[in-house]
């Protein structure tokens, strides 16, 4: 079947017809919609390991042995190639809808199914059909359905505009919806609402009987809301830089991925970035999926998982509060001080900020301080550098004369997707070697040490290495001249293929006023 032929489908048309990024698109095709689609994704990260640890307990060794810390390890390989060949066919692919969004259209139901196996293990089997089923279905949504979303998803601000500024209002918002899935859903809400009812307690101890079957009818609902979610995503968004050339007449050259990789591998800017983007995501799903375990074993007072919840919802939102306020903020103060510059000094804010928790790792109230301190620092981090690498996409054309999108975005989400693994098995590692034990009323001193470790220690070590790394990043000073580089292209192409040269402005002027005249018809 021919995509092209697919997406020129009526029904399939994107919502958005403004020739510029106007406030419904940001709102509900960068926001609204990407934050419920990324829901589930941000709860599994929070709580997939503790369903498998404390539900289906892998982390038994007479049962599972080293497999829950070799399997999410093992399984970033597969992540990796998984978001290599999405990020291929992206290149491939040109479509009157764009050449990402597509893809975005056709992981709705892929990314749904995947979701619904994942939680389907048989809980009365065996434990080698139990690993057989766990591999199969981690793998089908981490390595296969997720990437053909979140390459897809990820793609968007840097083929929206290529307006400066409002692709860093996209940026914001777009990162906000990350930022809103996690805080909002996965350390709000569900600890605070569904934790208990998750992990059932019986005796003192969980039920894995009861919190599974709770565990499938909440996954029946991430599964309609991940749908649904999706499919506005694709509706309300526009890639205006892929239709470019469309409309332009401009014939584009498919390149083989390995002009792309060299490229991008000869480029600094490009290394600086995706490095940071490993090193943040790296550290934060660490912590987020050492927090529960956290916030059930390491307060003073905490015995039970109903107040385990509370204490989590309640770190989460005394956390989120200043991210929330920084989702109005980032861009002003980036603007103002310069995107590289902003990141910088937040996250030296964010290093000293949050060693306040270690004055008492135990105290409920000091470890929030600390977590407030990080997350004010962390903020130009978490929403404008999608737009720096937007930035480093647009410098790579400039310099080569072809976009890299494809490969780039490709290594963004296996980074994005892949550390959730590297980082739960890293975990289950440490669990199982300090001797976690689900089902005990209090856990010994290495648990202890390694809980410290990962939720408050790991994360700070990888921001101190983004100050160092992120003062070679000098991408910005680029920026007016990349434009003008790419623009003269753009006319040059186009003149040489016999066509007229209409300015930019101009023509998204012309554009509006269509699109204004279309609508009111």
């Amino acid at each position: 079947m021919n995509i092209e032929k697919c997406f020129e489908n009526p029904l399939v048309r994107t919502k958005i017809t403004s020739a510029v990024v106007k406030p419904k698109e940001m709102v509900i095709g960068y926001f609204i919609g990407p934050f419920c689609a990324l829901i589930s994704n941000a709860i599994f990260s929070s709580y997939l390991n503790r369903y498998y640890s404390d539900v289906l307990g892998w982390t038994d060794t007479s049962k599972f042995g080293i497999f829950s810390a070799l399997l999410p390890m093992i399984s970033v390989i597969f992540v990796i190639f998984g978001n290599l060949f999405v990020g291929r066919l992206i290149d491939n692919t040109r479509t009157s809808q764009g050449k990402a969004r597509p893809y975005m259209f056709l992981s709705a139901p892929l990314v749904t199914a995947a979701i619904a196996l994942l939680f389907l293990t048989p809980s009365e089997s065996s434990p080698t059909l139990q690993m057989i089923w766990i591999t199969v279905s981690y793998n089908l949504y981490y390595a296969v359905a997720y990437p053909f979303f979140y390459t897809s998803h990820s793609s968007m601000v840097a083929l929206s505009t290529r307006d400066s500024n409002r692709r860093g209002l996209l940026a914001t918002f777009s990162n906000a919806s990350g930022v809103a899935a996690v805080g909002i859903g996965a350390s709000i809400l569900v600890p605070m609402l569904l934790q208990g009812f998750l992990f059932v307690e019986k005796d003192g101890a969980i039920d894995p009987a009861a919190s599974y079957q709770n565990w499938r009818l909440v996954m029946v609902v991430l599964c309609i809301v991940t749908f649904l979610a999706i499919l506005l995503e694709y509706f309300f968004t526009r890639e205006r830089i892929t239709e470019e050339n469309r409309k332009l007449n401009i014939a584009e050259r498919k390149l083989p991925m390995k002009q792309q990789i060299k490229v991008c591998i000869k480029e600094k800017y490009w290394w600086i970035i995706i490095l940071y983007f490993l090193l943040f995501q790296f550290g934060g799903l660490v912590k987020n999926g050492s927090m529960s375990y956290y916030c059930r074993w390491m307060f003073e007072g905490i015995s039970t998982e109903s107040a385990a919840g509370t204490a989590m919802g309640t770190l989460g939102l005394i956390g989120g509060v200043p991210t929330a306020i920084g989702m109005v903020l980032a861009w002003p103060i980036a603007d103002k001080l310069g995107k590289q510059r902003a990141v910088v000094i937040g996250m030296i804010i964010s290093v000293f900020g949050g060693m306040v928790s270690f004055l008492d790792v135990h105290n409920f109230t000091i470890v929030c301080i600390g977590v407030i301190l990080k997350g004010i620092g962390s903020i130009p981090a978490m929403y404008v550098t999608l737009a720096l690498l937007s930035d480093v996409l647009d410098h790579l054309e400039a310099k080569n004369g072809f976009r890299s999108d494809g490969f780039t975005m490709s290594v963004y989400g296996a980074i994005m997707v892949g550390m959730t693994g590297l980082g739960n098995g890293i975990i289950n590692a440490l669990l199982t070697a300090s001797g976690y034990n689900a089902a005990a009323s209090v856990q010994n001193a290495a648990v202890g040490n390694m809980l410290v470790l990962c939720y408050l220690g790991i994360e700070l070590i990888c921001y101190a290495a983004i100050v160092l790394l992120l003062a070679f990043l000098k991408v910005e000073k680029h920026i007016g001249e990349d434009q003008e580089t790419i623009l003269n292209a753009q006319k040059a192409a186009v003149l040489a293929a016999g066509g007229e040269w209409v300015e930019p402005a101009e023509r998204l002027r012309m554009e509006q006023e269509e699109a204004e005249r279309k609508t009111k018809s």
